[in-house]
Formats: C-alpha cells, structure tokens, sequence
C-alpha cells in the first residue's frame, strides 16, 4: 500500500479547518482535509436541535465567501452553518476526505518517501500520507467532559452530555437537572422551560453580557474597541483540566436575546449550587448560587466599563447606556447543600460540562505536560505545524466562527513563505508583502 504526498494536511473539517484548505486554495497552494465525520461535523450532528449561532449570520463567513443572505442581524441554526460550510466546499474545490479518522501524527519521519516530508499521517484505515505541513483544526475531536461524580449517580436516573441531547421530547418524563451555567446549559434550560419541564440548574462559573450596548452588538465593540483586552478570556480550565475556555452567556433564538441566571429564575428555573458529590440519588452540593450570580455581574460590570472607557478615549459618538435591566433579587437565593433527586421528581441530569480537548494524535514533542499544544497565534513548537481554532493570548474570540476568515489568513500566509522559500530567492519574501 502506497504513501500519498500532500504538501499541506489539515486534520478537521470544521469551519476552521475548511477555511485555512480555502486560503491555501487561493494562493494556488495544494491542501487534503481529513474529516473523521463529515464536513461540518458537530454543527450538524453534534448539537441540539434547536441551536442557533450565538454570533450575527453576517459574521458566518469564510474566505471569499461572504455572507449573502437577507437577513444580517440573524442568527441562524446550526445545521445551516454545516450547510453553507458544504457549499463553500464544493465551491472551492477543496478536498475533504470524509469519514476519515487520524490514527496519529508523526514527526520526524525516518525513510520518508517524500523529500520534502516532515510529517507522516497515519489514518484509521491503515493507509499514510506523507506532508510537509500539518494544520490541526481540531476542534471536531473534543470529547465531552463529564465528572466523575456522574458514576455515583443512581443508575435509574438518565445521564446525558450535551453532545448527545437534540430536544425535549427526547427526555423521560419527569423534572431534568442541567448542570452547568455556560451557553449550552442555560440554553438548554430554558429550552426546556419554555417546554413545560420542571428544571433544575446548578451553577458553575461562566461569563456573561447584553446582546446589546450603547447602539451597537457588544461583539462588535469587543472586536473594533477592544480586539487586545476584549475581556472574552478564560484558562484552559480548572487546574491542569484540558477543557476549554466559554464565551460569555447569550442566545440566538427568537432574534438574539440577553440569557442569564436571574432570566431563568424568573422564568420558573430552580438554581442550585454546583455539584460535588453524589451518593444515589443525593447529591452534594456548594451552596453558592447568589455568589456565581453576583461573580458574573461583577465580570460583566468590568467588561460594559472597559468598553465606556474605549468609547471615551476615541470620543465616539454614540448612545448613552441603557439602565441595567432590573431583575427580582429574591428570585436568586441560595438552595442549601443538599439536592434530592427522588424528591424532587428529577429523572434526567444533561452535563453542561464543557469538552476536554483532544491532541493526542500529535507529537509528544509538540505538547506540554498536560498535553496541551505548545504554540503561539498558530504556529506550532514543530516546524510546518500549525492550528486554527484555539484561543489566542488568552482570548477565546478565535473560537467564534467569525474568526476564521482571519485565522486561516494568517496560517495561509506562513505555508506560503515556507513554500516561496523553498523556491526562490530570498529576495522573494519582498513579494509577499503584495
């Protein structure tokens, strides 16, 4: 069985993974993506069905592929994000290969077949493609976090992560425990409100913000105001955890609307503290509810007067603030250490947990010690290994689809100056200033 050579591998055909195959494509330089799924994997089955993208539809683009839609201020599903990732695709011409797992990336490569070979691919199916350059867009390989509390739970009682949650209907009867206050789980707790369902949230630490601030998306203002200190930052996680970083709390149904803790309680959800342990159907919980809330005003708070100062100092011409929106403080209350799963009628727990990020399929060398990549704004510890998708500087903007476009730009950019090297003059890097 023979050894393909690629110049470029891209390992993920998400959007990010797409849009660096996109870049390249323009420059006139050659790229194979490798799907383990299909094009748009987990925003089109890897997410509930009633998602929608928490940025504008006119943020949704790629390289060369604007928006063209008639509704810009949108917010559309998920599945029409898969969608229109498939069409820039076979627009393009890119090359995907679907349903096509990597095994492992190996680095260096002994009796390459290829002289220009730094990597060597090992696919699930037995074959190898030799490269000269690696992109991992890995997103598509996260693997749902879930605690290890979860397996002291009464067996009786449904445990879903929220990968594998679509909708309502598909729950047994019954109250439904949703742990953790991120995107997804106040998303899905108020799905499911709105449903008719008893619900139970317990809290975590998250971020929140409007939709909206002084005449303009604050996404906007994080992105043209504040693009180095947009305060849309987090740690890998707790500790040494692999999990990644949120975003701060909204949602795009109905047209984008404002979701947080104090909306929930409002609308009937019961908040609980975070969870800690579980004997059956008991579980132990922090009881922390009124200090998550006010941790996430108060980040909120810093977040709305970092953009009034930016505002300020450029002396824009815009609207005065709206007063805060007033919310009942009796609706947030602590709710006591203990949370009785029978008593309460609770018969499902969805584990808003977050993913565990997966790079194992890289070399060791290009890792840290919690098997995290070593990099910086994209480029690898190898020669030729680059990423897209992961957060910059400690900012998690790069993880919203409207960073791709820039993000593939950028990792374009380095493939073609190791390329033109290769082949010219150094006095050819002048040319790629042009």
């Amino acid at each position: 069985m023979g050894t393909d050579y690629v110049e470029t591998v891209v390992v993920g055909g998400g959007q990010q993974g797409c849009s660096v195959a996109g870049a390249l494509a323009r420059l006139g330089y050659e790229a194979l993506v490798v799907e383990r799924g299909e094009i748009g994997q987990a925003w089109a089955n890897e997410r509930w069905d009633s998602l929608r993208v928490n940025t504008p539809n006119r943020t949704v683009v790629f390289p060369d592929w604007p928006y063209d839609g008639d509704d810009p201020e949108g917010y559309m599903p998920a599945r029409e994000v898969a969608s229109r990732l498939r069409s820039y695709v076979a627009a393009t011409g890119i090359r995907v290969r679907e349903h096509t797992g990597v095994r492992m990336v190996e680095s260096p490569v002994h009796d390459a077949v290829h002289p220009d070979a730094r990597f060597r691919v090992h696919l699930d199916d037995g074959t190898t493609i030799e490269a000269r350059n690696v992109v991992a867009a890995l997103g598509g390989y996260s693997a749902p976090r879930v605690p290890d509390v979860a397996a002291s739970v009464d067996p009786s009682v449904t445990q879903l992560h929220t990968r594998y949650y679509r909708n309502p209907q598909s729950l047994p009867a019954g109250a439904v425990l949703v742990v953790g206050a991120g995107n997804s789980g106040q998303q899905i707790a108020d799905e499911l409100r709105d449903a008719g369902r008893d619900v139970y949230l317990a809290v975590g630490r998250h971020k929140t913000s409007p939709r909206h601030y002084r005449g303009a998306q604050v996404l906007d203002w994080l992105q043209l105001l504040l693009p180095e200190q947009n305060l849309e930052t987090g740690s890998a996680g707790r500790g040494d955890s692999r999990a990644l970083p949120g975003v701060s709390v909204l949602t795009g149904k109905n047209g984008g609307q404002d979701l947080s803790l104090p909306i929930l309680a409002a609308k009937g959800v019961t908040l609980v503290g975070s969870v800690r342990t579980a004997r059956g159907g008991v579980l132990r919980l922090e009881d922390n509810v009124r200090a998550v809330v006010q941790a996430a005003a108060d980040q909120q708070a810093e977040l709305l007067t970092a953009i009034d100062a930016a505002i300020d100092q450029r002396g824009l011409p815009v609207p005065a603030a709206d007063a805060a929106a007033g919310h009942d403080p009796g609706l947030v209350r602590d709710y006591g250490s203990v949370l009785d799963l029978g008593a309460t009628g609770i018969t499902t727990i969805i584990w808003a947990t977050g993913f565990v990020a997966d790079y194992g399929i890289l070399p060791s060398a290009a890792l840290d010690e919690n098997g995290m990549p070593l990099c910086r704004r994209g480029l690898g510890a190898l020669p030729g290994l680059y990423y897209a998708g992961l957060p910059a500087g400690g900012s998690v903007m790069p993880l919203l689809v409207a960073a791709t476009r820039e993000q593939a730009g950028v990792v374009a950019r380095h493939i073609r100056m190791d390329n033109t090297l290769r082949f010219d003059s150094t006095a050819a890097i002048g040319l790629l200033w042009t």
